[in-house]
Formats: C-alpha cells, sequence, structure tokens
C-alpha cells in the first residue's frame, strides 16, 4: 500500500486523537483529581475521593456533564498537536534512523523504532505543552469538591490569555520538560509494542493484518504497556503544571512546590511513598487503554480509508 507523507500523517493522526479523547477525557479528568489528591501529604490527608468510580459519581452528582468533560475543548487541539506529531514523524523518524544505522528502511528495528517513537513524542508534548496546560488545570477545577490548586477558567481561549497576561508567554512552557519526560516514556513503547503485538499476531496466524481484532488486541496491549512504563512521568507532569506559582526576585513567576520534574518525583516518593507516584494509576489505565486502542485502532482505519480515496482520485 501506498505510503503517507509527513503531512497526511499529521492530520490523521490528528483526527485518530481527537476520536479518541472523545471517549476517554472523563477518565482524564478522575485521573488528574486522584493525582493531585493528598499532594506531599505523609498521611495522605482526607480523601475527597475514595477511587475512580467514586471521582465519577460525585463530579457527575454535582457538575454534571459539564465536570466530566471538562478541558475537552483543549483537549481536541492537544491530540491534534501530540498524536499528529506522534503519528505523522513515527514513520520519517524511523526511516531516517534505520538508514543512519545502515539498515534497510522497511527492516522493524527494536532500536530505531524505539527512537522514533520517543523522538516524535517528545515533539508533540513539547507543540502540544500549552494545550495540556490548560487542559490540566481545567480538569483539576471543581466548584463543590476541590483538590489541588484551583484555578477557574472559562474556557480554553480565556486560560491561554490568563497565563499569557499574569505569567508572561514563558508561562505556556511551564513543565514542558516534564512533558518531554512524560513524551519519552509513553512514545518509546507504546508505537514499538503496538507494531511488535500487530507483527506477531499475523506471524502466528492470529490474526489478519487488516482485521479489526487485530488492530484492537495489539492496542490494547500497548496501553497496558503505557500504562506501567508513564504513570510515575504522568504523575510529575500533572502536579508540575497544577502547582500554585508566585513571583520570584527576578520578576519571573516560579512554582512553590517543585523546581523540576526530578525534585517532583524525589519530593513524592519522600512524603508520600512509591504509591504516591502511582495515584491515579486505576483512572490512568481506564484513560491510556481505551485511548490508546481508539486512537491507534482509527489511525490505522483512517489511513487505510484516506489511502482508497487517494487512489480513487488520482
Amino acid at each position: 500500500m501506498a505510503s503517507l507523507s509527513t503531512g497526511e500523517g499529521f492530520a490523521c493522526g490528528g483526527l485518530a486523537g481527537c476520536t479518541a479523547v472523545t471517549f476517554t477525557n472523563p477518565a482524564e479528568v478522575a485521573k488528574t483529581r486522584m493525582q493531585l489528591q493528598g499532594e506531599l501529604t505523609k498521611s495522605g490527608g482526607p480523601k475527597v475521593y475514595r477511587n475512580v468510580l467514586d471521582v465519577f459519581a460525585k463530579t457527575w452528582k454535582n457538575e454534571s456533564i459539564r465536570g466530566v468533560q471538562r478541558g475537552l475543548g483543549p483537549a481536541y487541539f492537544y491530540q491534534v498537536a501530540l498524536n499528529g506529531c506522534r503519528l505523522g514523524f513515527y514513520e520519517p523518524f524511523r526511516r531516517a534512523f534505520n538508514r543512519l544505522l545502515g539498515y534497510d528502511v522497511s527492516q522493524q528495528v527494536a532500536l530505531t523504532s524505539m527512537g522514533a517513537g520517543t523522538g516524535s513524542a517528545i515533539v508533540g508534548s513539547a507543540v502540544g505543552n500549552p494545550l495540556f496546560l490548560v487542559k490540566t488545570r481545567m480538569q483539576a477545577y471543581s466548584p463543590v469538591l476541590p483538590v489541588g490548586a484551583q484555578r477557574f477558567y472559562k474556557n480554553g481561549f480565556t486560560a491561554l490569555s490568563t497565563i499569557i497576561r499574569e505569567e508572561g508567554w514563558r508561562g505556556l512552557l511551564r513543565g514542558v520538560d516534564a512533558a518531554c519526560l512524560r513524551g519519552s516514556f509513553g512514545g518509546s513503547v507504546q508505537i514499538p509494542s503496538y507494531i511488535w503485538a500487530k507483527s506477531q499476531l499475523v506471524r502466528h496466524n492470529l490474526g489478519a493484518p487488516d482485521s479489526l481484532w487485530t488492530y484492537l488486541i495489539s492496542s490494547s496491549i500497548s496501553g497496558a504497556v503505557v500504562c506501567l512504563v508513564m504513570q510515575p512521568a504522568d504523575t510529575t507532569l500533572t502536579r508540575m503544571y497544577n502547582q500554585p506559582t508566585v513571583r520570584g526576585p527576578d520578576g519571573r513567576m516560579v512554582g512553590t512546590l517543585y523546581k523540576n520534574p526530578i525534585d517532583c518525583l524525589w519530593k513524592t516518593l519522600k512524603t508520600e511513598g512509591v504509591f504516591g507516584w502511582y495515584k491515579g494509576s486505576t483512572a490512568h489505565f481506564l484513560r491510556i487503554a481505551p485511548h490508546t486502542i481508539i486512537t491507534l485502532t482509527s489511525n490505522d482505519l483512517i489511513v487505510r480509508l484516506y489511502l482508497r480515496a487517494r487512489e480513487r482520485m488520482g
């Protein structure tokens, strides 16, 4: 089958990500609130939410559909930026790395696949950072049962303008180092594990290359791997984004809790133990598993439909 240009891959990947986030954003809201609950508290503090189902129930009861879908607007734009880069740039990066190391461009090599996944995810994380920042702060806000620092933004555009006004343009880059760390962890395993699982199913005659079940099983395996690898960095990112800020001696806005991602990881470990890194992991899996399944399955289907349409037209 014909290949996509980088621009075509970007568009297909972005559309696939938007399809997925429509269904998985409520789990992202629950994950964000669970990760912020009991932040830097040895005893865990008072529990506003008992578990992920309790988050869903209380948020629906007190905030209705608007609450469970907080941050959906910026989430759409973030998915275009992140998955457009992650899925659109993956193959160009992988082929370039293969050529650099002397491999055939069509050959699937673990090292270059992981390198391409990491590189494309870092690019997507950096490009989408302002949108992820806004999304996280909007998801953390609850007018009834607040956890963590609370900031109310009417919508994504208001959030961006408020951040620029209060924190300057540099405020849009807050947490970008944590975002790249998270992206590199997840990106290094998401697409390579999906391609590996898919190739194993086809090789052992357990599924056809273009079968929907092959897509679903492969993306399910990928989602589990991503959740395991990415959770500590994901918790770090949420807390880096949402921490309170003050104006420092040099006039710049600085976080009051964490200096950088490593500082956040260390303080969380020291105060809350290793389980602090994995707060919200159930909600994370409920988000990342279907999100990965829908994103990667949708991307395969969208690419195939697009290529068929392009062939008919040209």
